[in-house]
């Protein structure tokens, strides 16, 4: 790994939050029925699949700091550890679900500048949700955490398509050379 791959992970960083914080605004103007009506997606609906990908970081993040390198952003975080379905709510209600999208994503933003080239090459060990030992590098699970996130955003912003709203621009590229 090279720093540029540090960089790229910091530019993923603040892309994902400029992005979550896009859509969360776009997705608090719907009515409450838009948000959780279930509209065939991988989660269901809106919400569910916002939620989907905030317990899906929490997951990776707890991963993260139970992986034995030095992460101080971590240290005092609230993570999830007994997470049994990646489908549980992740809060009781939209607003909730947005203060903690906000709060996930300042926590990854102090995170990826903890980040070091010899933690992305050293091992990462844990289980999966289903018990299943996994050993990779770190990178491959850092580079997961991001493209999660942008895989499951797609899905919202197609289910806002259907619901007459304008995502507005999503590329990375654009934002990375704004």
């Amino acid at each position: 790994m090279s720093s540029a791959h540090l960089d790229q992970y910091r530019a993923f960083a603040k892309y994902n939050s400029r992005f979550n914080r896009q859509i969360y605004d776009l997705v608090a103007q719907l009515p409450a029925e838009q948000r959780t009506r279930d509209a065939g997606a991988f989660f269901g609906s809106i919400e569910g699949t916002l939620s989907h990908i905030l317990v899906a970081d929490r997951i990776w993040m707890g991963r993260f700091a139970k992986s034995g390198h030095d992460f101080p952003a971590l240290e005092e975080a609230d993570l999830e550890y007994g997470i049994q379905s990646l489908a549980q709510p992740a809060a009781p209600d939209f607003a909730g679900l947005q203060a903690q999208r906000i709060a996930m994503d300042q926590l990854i933003a102090a995170w990826v500048e903890d980040l070091t080239d010899e933690i992305l090459a050293a091992p990462m060990r844990y289980q999966n949700l289903a018990g299943q030992p996994r050993e990779h590098a770190t990178w491959i699970a850092v580079s997961h955490l991001f493209n999660h996130q942008t895989h499951h955003r797609g899905q919202v912003t197609t289910l806002l398509k259907q619901a007459g709203v304008d995502p507005g621009v999503t590329d990375f590229l654009v934002f990375a050379l704004a």
